[in-house]
């Protein structure tokens, strides 16, 4: 474990909605690239006050063995429960900023996690008085914590976690108290490995392909040296998830979301309401949508919604979505959304 630009490192532990799944030939371990699992499981869509059938905000996103949370509202341990999650592979919480609505389930899950044997940290990542909040949590209700917690404040644009192929970076974004929005990039992956190119050049099938594949050179028996460039295309690249709620539109929030196969984006209110929203410093699903457009995403799921919204209602905040942003759809309590690989 340690510490790079202030971001914290780690090596990497080796109803859905679907993309597009690729093949590739594999024959080492480029193979943990192709099969490398990545889902997001809703757990809350509401924002203010949970309702029956709607959790406050926060979301699940699984890297294979690796889990990630976004926020972490009131009752997202009854979601983790339903959907049978391992709850207790959280690596990191990361917290959009400290309004109850996004932060009261923490408690829950720090006692909880006491519960069960855990040898690694489990790091909190927010705004200001993130810590302040923690720490606060822990001796007015005088846990029992059996392991490390690391809280780590941000105020501004930078990496705060990286592992093995991918890194979490965080911008500040504009609300009534400060907030963070939040993305998780992969490494761009190898090229699809070519067979015949190798055949041609006298590589022998085996030990040497993998080291190509790695990118090493290999020496053949007849002295010929042969790079990775000769048998390997172009690289591509790995997938990106962002995560953005509780702010009014901030210039360079579409650059920082830019090319993300999926946003999670509020959508608190609906058009008519732009006024109110902007007093309230949230964004309508119209303007989540012209973020996701002027991004280029690949999808936008809406998030956060006002509690005044029935689930008929809710159709209407989609429609306008889609008028300018077709591939926009609504999150949905208990939701899991696959991320496979696109070329």
């Amino acid at each position: 474990m340690c510490r790079s630009n202030g971001a914290v490192q780690r090596g990497c532990r080796v109803v859905r909605i679907a993309l597009f799944h690729n093949s590739l030939f594999c024959a080492n371990n480029d193979f943990s690239w192709t099969s490398m699992n990545m889902e997001l499981f809703v757990l809350g869509t509401g924002g203010m006050m949970p309702l029956p059938s709607r959790g406050l905000t926060s979301v699940l996103l699984r890297r294979e063995g690796e889990l990630f949370l976004f926020d972490c509202g009131e009752g997202t341990q009854v979601s983790l429960r339903r959907l049978a999650l391992r709850w207790k592979k959280i690596s990191v919480i990361l917290v959009s900023h400290t309004h109850a609505d996004h932060v009261t389930g923490i408690p829950g899950i720090l006692m909880l996690s006491s519960q069960v044997e855990r040898n690694e940290p489990l790091y909190i990542i927010g705004p200001p008085r993130i810590r302040e909040y923690v720490e606060e949590s822990r001796r007015i209700l005088d846990m029992y914590i059996n392991y490390e917690i690391v809280v780590k404040e941000v105020s501004g644009a930078e990496t705060v976690f990286e592992g093995e192929g991918y890194r979490i970076r965080c911008r500040a974004v504009h609300h009534t108290k400060p907030c963070l929005a939040y993305c998780l990039e992969e490494q761009p992956r190898p090229g699809v490995f070519d067979p015949q190119a190798a055949a041609a050049l006298g590589v022998p099938r085996g030990p040497m392909w993998s080291t190509l594949q790695s990118g090493t050179s290999v020496r053949l028996d007849s002295g010929a040296e042969v790079q990775p460039g000769q048998v390997m295309g172009p690289q591509r690249r790995g997938r990106k998830f962002s995560f953005v709620t509780d702010t009014t539109w901030v210039p360079g929030l579409p650059d920082f979301i830019a090319d993300s196969d999926l946003l999670i984006c509020e959508g608190m209110f609906g058009e008519d309401l732009e006024e109110d929203a902007e007093e309230k410093k949230h964004l309508t699903s119209t303007q989540a949508a012209r973020i996701a457009l002027q991004g280029g995403v690949g999808r936008l799921g809406l998030i956060h919604y006002s509690p005044r919204y029935t689930e008929r209602e809710l159709k209407r905040l989609l429609h306008q979505a889609r008028r300018i942003f077709p591939e926009t759809f609504l999150t949905r309590d208990l939701q899991a959304i696959d991320l496979p690989f696109k070329e």
